[in-house]
């Protein structure tokens, strides 16, 4: 595994495994016998690990997925409720240690792709919206269904899905209900491609590849620019400005002067 510069930690844990591999960091939940159900040491380690992973910019990528095949993720892990998510204080104290996992998967800079395998429910589902690319197979289930539980998903919660997915899509998904196939997912701009279930992983590092021999300071501003432009506050004259900020690197210099020699650039990131 490669450290990352400075004081940032990209230690694993058990139940959440970090290899970092050609500028490609995989993140992957361990705990398959559960089809990757999260528990609460998962959503802090996505914390500080996607943390760490934001501070490397030797990093081009990253990949998350579940273990063992059969699923990314079948959502939070329901054996915890009891002990910590028993009453509206407990899940309230629970989102405080869980939310920032997702506030850290969005802020990352590098672009993030979900590799999805197998079912992804509930709060794999929600993590899969926070990633920027999702691949799956063609037998991957998607859905929240929480309404069998008699829960409800947060507003907190269902910011992003909303934006990414847009308000129709969710209310069937949560009214409804039913879990979507990948074809319906397609449709409705959940996953971003679908593959033959024994090619997923080779299609998700192929993206990663591509988007990894690009220059990555246009990915991390192309990345900035798409999601701010989903909130419908009027641009700033510095936002403007910072779409010009390009023309001053490094990366631009050789990318430009590698098409005009044909010749394939090298970026370095400045």
């Amino acid at each position: 595994m490669t450290a990352v510069k400075g004081t940032a930690d990209l230690s694993g844990t058990e139940d959440l495994l970090v290899h970092i591999e050609d500028r490609i960091a995989t993140v992957t939940i361990n705990r398959a016998a559960k089809h990757n159900a999260m528990n609460l040491g998962v959503f802090t380690g996505l914390d500080r690990v996607f943390r760490a992973l934001d501070a490397d910019t030797e990093l081009r990528c990253v990949v998350v997925r579940g273990a063992g095949g059969k699923a990314f993720s079948a959502g939070a892990d329901i054996s915890e409720f009891e002990s910590v998510r028993k009453d509206k204080a407990a899940a309230k104290k629970y989102a405080e240690v869980s939310a920032p996992s997702s506030e850290a998967v969005v802020a990352c800079r590098h672009p993030v792709i979900a590799l999805i395998e197998g079912l992804c429910v509930g709060g794999g589902f929600g993590l899969a919206a926070l990633c920027d690319l999702r691949i799956c197979g063609e037998s991957s289930r998607f859905g929240v269904p929480v309404k069998r539980l008699g829960l409800v998903e947060s507003m907190e919660e269902l910011e992003f899905q909303v934006k990414k997915y847009g308000a129709s899509a969710m209310l069937q998904i949560l009214l409804v209900g039913d879990l979507l196939n990948a074809a319906d997912a397609l449709r409705l701009g959940i996953a971003t491609k679908v593959v033959p279930d024994n090619q997923v992983e080779a299609a998700a590092y192929e993206w990663a590849a591509k988007i990894a021999e690009g220059a990555p300071l246009t990915a991390r501003w192309h990345k900035q620019f798409i999601y701010r432009l989903t909130d419908p506050k009027p641009l700033t004259e510095a936002e403007k400005d910072l779409g010009y900020d390009a023309f001053d690197t490094e990366d631009f210099q050789r990318g430009y002067k590698a098409f005009l020699a044909k010749e394939k650039p090298t970026f370095v990131g400045r």
